[in-house]
């Protein structure tokens, strides 16, 4: 059984999210830490490599039983969604495939005041010493601005268990994100994010009728109010 299901859904920003980009090329005055924005339309974006990366290192936090000391070291239902660069293991390719993520409501956000989709927020770090501030200025997307999640999960065998339990994992990480925050400065109150209309599709191959009311199931429970 070859099957690819598309998980589509929601992300909202929930408070101010930086994900830096690069600013070799800006003016003096401008802002000191700019987001990563679209080539095209210079609108602010999420990387896929950005949720990819921190849903891996938290579910590598939830199942491994010791901390790793590299990727290829986590346990194996977590090297199955990702992969691993590892010639031992068995999983070389992950079943989850990411994409990048751009603002979905621009327009509504403008309509409901928004001068921009981005804010600038003003910081100083302060030298304990001499007293004297440093200050700096961190560009962040504004709370309220939702990104289409499309995410593809990959899978090629006979054994559904396999595939819900893999579905279990995904709906976890989608919680402990919740939980957490992406980007950068979370500790400081930056990049606290939610999930809503979460919903699994085959496009590609078939799956059972009580496969698919099982992981659709699970993706409806995803949330931070549900704990895990």
């Amino acid at each position: 059984m070859y099957t690819k299901i598309m998980i589509t859904g929601c992300l909202e920003v929930v408070t101010g999210l930086h994900i830096g980009g690069s600013d070799a090329f800006s003016a003096i005055g401008s802002v000191d830490s700019p987001v990563v924005r679209d080539s095209l339309e210079r609108i602010p974006m999420i990387p896929g490599s950005s949720l990819k990366g921190k849903m891996r290192t938290l579910l590598a936090k939830y199942y491994n039983e010791t901390i790793a000391k590299s990727q290829d070291d986590d346990d194996e239902k977590i090297i199955r969604l990702f992969g691993s660069a590892s010639k031992n293991s068995k999983y070389k390719t992950g079943r989850l495939l990411y994409s990048d993520m751009t603002i979905a409501n621009a327009d509504e956000l403008r309509k409901r005041g928004a001068d921009s989709l981005t804010e600038v927020k003003f910081e100083n770090t302060i030298n304990r010493i001499s007293a004297v501030a440093t200050p700096r200025q961190i560009e962040r997307v504004i709370r309220g601005a939702k990104f289409d999640l499309n995410l593809v999960y990959e899978y090629y065998g006979q054994d559904t268990e396999e595939l819900i339990e893999d579905f279990e994992i995904i709906c976890t990480g989608f919680t402990l994100l919740e939980y957490d925050y992406i980007g950068g400065s979370g500790s400081r109150g930056y990049g606290r994010i939610s999930f809503s209309s979460l919903a699994a599709k085959a496009v590609v191959g078939e799956i059972p009728d009580d496969v698919d009311n099982r992981v659709t199931q699970m993706l409806l429970n995803v949330g931070s109010e549900n704990g895990i």
